[in-house]
């Protein structure tokens, strides 16, 4: 299993000092949680996307370079980016090149955002949400498994004779989540391509959850992927830890109490009993989160959410210490006991290429002399005429 901590880039202001960060100051506290998730001996940090204030991540792909250069081994990913808004092509382009950059270290969660207002300022129709997403993974599918991508849809401009460029990492696109709060449609696309699904797991009870994995599950096996117990599944959560539980529910109360998602709301003994988040000492989160696989079955992934609601950079640090020392170590070994053995590992570029090319070498894509012209001259690559090549229908184009 994987493991790690995800961020939604929100600017809150502390409840307990009246302070608020600046956007600088909140984007350079965001780099130094992310190298500090690796250095505790973490696997993953997710970042979110947002386009309006109180959030800064705005371009997840930049951020997520930057902190590629800084690790050597930590998995860099989105939670989410949007398939809504978003162009195909340009998601495409920008996860294939951070794939590259971060020598494969790079995956993706998609979403359709939960900012109505987004919409509109991408040009887009919220009432066409799903129809947005479904189409335009459709199109990043192909795009990242056709060197040459002929394609016609509502929601944007036909694309004739179309290279998506730099072709993803060893020919093997990144993998990709599909992630949701709420949403059975989202579970059936993800089932449906063989990808992952990532449920969000932190603001409904765990039995909305269960039905949307479930579904996913099913589904999954029905499209000939594999058993129900072979599909991908992710999960979020949301912890606070100290040695002693009532320090814990003491210290995070206030925030709790004042957080612009669900602040004013619910008590939070109630929301913890509803939902995931589990205040108190590093036990209750292991015993928590150990049992997730009763509810869930055994998965691949999970996230937490650590740093939200105003808290302080020293203790969301804090917070991961406790995480990498005596939270994950244990979990890792509890979620591990009697794993079935047909139940897959993780996706990591690694194995995507092993899986793809039985030791083979794998593609490293060469550009032929650029003719601009893909329509009638065939793929603009040198190997995709080869006998048997896998990348897609470029290599069989009339005139290739």
């Amino acid at each position: 299993m994987q493991f790690g901590v995800m961020t939604v880039s929100d600017i809150t202001q502390d409840p307990t000092t009246g302070q608020t960060p600046s956007e600088a100051q909140r984007i350079k506290d965001t780099l130094t949680i992310a190298k500090h998730t690796e250095e505790v001996g973490l696997d993953v940090f997710a970042l979110g996307e947002h386009h309006n204030p109180p959030f800064w991540s705005s371009s997840p792909t930049t951020t997520l370079a930057y902190i590629a250069a800084q690790t050597e081994r930590l998995i860099l990913t989105t939670s989410t980016t949007l398939i809504t808004t978003n162009d195909p092509v340009k998601i495409a382009e920008d996860f294939a090149m951070l794939q590259h950059v971060s020598g494969g270290r790079a995956d993706l969660m998609l979403g359709r955002g939960n900012t109505g207002p987004v919409y509109p300022w991408f040009g887009k129709d919220i009432r066409q949400g799903l129809p947005l997403t479904i189409e335009n993974y459709d199109l990043l599918h192909k795009l990242w498994r056709e060197d040459v991508v002929d394609w016609e849809g509502k929601f944007r401009t036909p694309l004739q004779g179309f290279t998506s460029t730099p072709r993803p990492l060893d020919g093997v696109a990144p993998f990709v989540w599909h992630g949701s709060i709420r949403t059975p449609e989202i579970a059936e696309q993800a089932a449906y391509y063989g990808n992952g699904f990532f449920a969000n797991n932190i603001f409904w009870p765990k039995e909305h959850y269960q039905r949307l994995i479930t579904l996913y599950r099913e589904r999954f096996a029905h499209y000939g992927h594999g058993t129900p117990q072979q599909a991908i599944v992710g999960l979020g959560g949301q912890v606070f830890m100290r040695s002693n539980s009532q320090d814990a529910v003491r210290e995070f109360r206030p925030y709790f109490d004042n957080a612009p998602v669900y602040g004013h709301g619910p008590s939070l003994e109630d929301f913890s009993e509803m939902t995931p988040l589990t205040v108190g000492s590093p036990q209750q989160i292991i015993d928590r989160y150990a049992s997730m696989r009763e509810t869930y079955g055994d998965y691949q992934r999970q996230l937490f959410l650590i740093d939200h609601a105003g808290l302080p950079t020293k203790t969301v640090l804090e917070q991961l210490d406790i995480l990498g020392s005596e939270v994950v170590p244990v979990l890792r070994k509890e979620l591990q006991k009697n794993r079935p053995a047909e139940v897959p590992d993780a996706p990591t570029h690694a194995n995507m290429v092993e899986k793809a090319y039985a030791g083979a070498a794998p593609r490293q894509a060469v550009p032929a002399a650029n003719r601009g012209d893909n329509l009638t001259a065939g793929s603009p690559y040198q190997d995709a005429a080869k006998a048997g090549s896998a990348f897609g229908s470029a290599a069989t184009r009339v005139g290739a």
